[in-house]
């Protein structure tokens, strides 16, 4: 049984192998290639032997030169362009976009072939660039990194794109943020298409407690990283650290070794606001991400990020960002 999309139930039983074909861009990411394909490995037997009797793959190439990743280790094509049709899927693993042409015209032709013949694609980290460069993301919504988000925005204007999540299933197409949510996008594939057992197995090998799922919120930017004063810095990261409790002014300042009047002195000097202010854009951009989760309640997120309840939490985020959260989370696109 070979998937004809990705909407396939989770519960379905494997009849045959899964076959994964790879293809690797110049400079493509080694850490969201080794964990997709890890987690494949561990799956496909065992006791760790590496054995490849439920799960098989190929990396794919045009030629059989080394290709070399974005921290300079170089990884072989073990197979040339192949019928696409003898893969359930095949996974584009990109890497830095600074990169003129990071794969060949060979390359893209074949990706071209393999969407004629209905073979699932997926983008893992900037792979999504090359399929959309390919003309081959058109009607599918793309996950991007927050760190590409608008890259992509820029690049392909046309184009749906969405950076709260860490990874998308659409249809005949497949995205990822890249880095550790490589692992959890191959995690639901081996639990659709293999097992439960198998993806526990992997995951377990792997030393990761639990897949995350296509609904878990990205990791975004950190707001303290938009301030260079090294005081700011500090307590915002404080701020991030004890949002649910939450610490008092006084605290902060006393963490940063300065008193509660200074400590509002540098704020409103090098961030134009107070530690007060900052504390409360601190909670409500985190609240803005856990929007993307629907099975997350507005009271959860209001008490996760330090809310007595959810009237309150309401009437301060739509004084902050022009909307209500339930407004925001109609609308995906006001996610970021």
């Amino acid at each position: 049984m070979r998937p004809e999309d990705f909407r396939t139930g989770e519960n379905a039983v494997a009849t045959k192998q899964l076959k994964v074909g790879f293809v690797l861009a110049r400079t493509f990411t080694l850490s969201a290639f080794a964990l997709f394909v890890d987690t494949l490995r561990l799956a496909s037997d065992q006791f760790d032997r590496s054995g490849r009797v439920r799960a098989d793959w190929q990396v794919l190439g045009s030629t059989r030169h080394l290709v070399t990743s974005s921290c300079g280790v170089q990884v072989a094509p073990t197979s040339d362009f192949i019928d696409p049709s003898r893969f359930d899927y095949i996974v584009v693993v990109g890497g830095l976009l600074t990169v003129d042409r990071p794969v060949d015209d060979e390359t893209v032709a074949f990706l071209k072939r393999a969407a004629a013949q209905r073979v699932p694609l997926i983008g893992l980290c900037t792979g999504t660039f090359i399929l959309a460069e390919a003309g081959l993301m058109a009607n599918h919504n793309a996950c991007v990194s927050w760190l590409h988000a608008q890259d992509y925005r820029e690049r392909f204007p046309t184009l749906s794109a969405r950076s709260d999540r860490l990874f998308n299933l659409d249809n005949q197409r497949g995205s990822c943020a890249g880095g550790t949510s490589a692992a959890d996008m191959a995690a639901l594939l081996v639990r659709r298409y293999i097992s439960h057992e198998a993806e526990r197995n992997a995951l377990e090998v792997l030393q990761i407690e639990k897949a995350r799922s296509p609904g878990d919120v990205q990791p975004h930017r950190p707001l303290y990283e938009n301030y260079e004063d090294d005081r700011v810095r500090a307590a915002m990261i404080l701020m991030e650290q004890n949002m649910e409790y939450g610490l008092s002014i006084p605290q902060l300042a006393s963490a940063v070794g300065l008193s509660r009047r200074q400590l509002e002195r540098v704020f409103m000097e090098k961030a134009g606001m107070s530690p007060a202010q900052a504390y409360k854009l601190v909670r409500l951009k985190r609240a803005r991400a856990l929007l993307a989760n629907p099975k997350l309640s507005m009271i959860e997120i209001a008490l996760d990020v330090g809310f007595e309840n959810a009237s309150h939490f309401t009437r301060a985020f739509k004084r902050t960002f022009g909307a209500t959260p339930s407004q925001v989370r109609a609308s995906p696109a006001k996610i970021h």
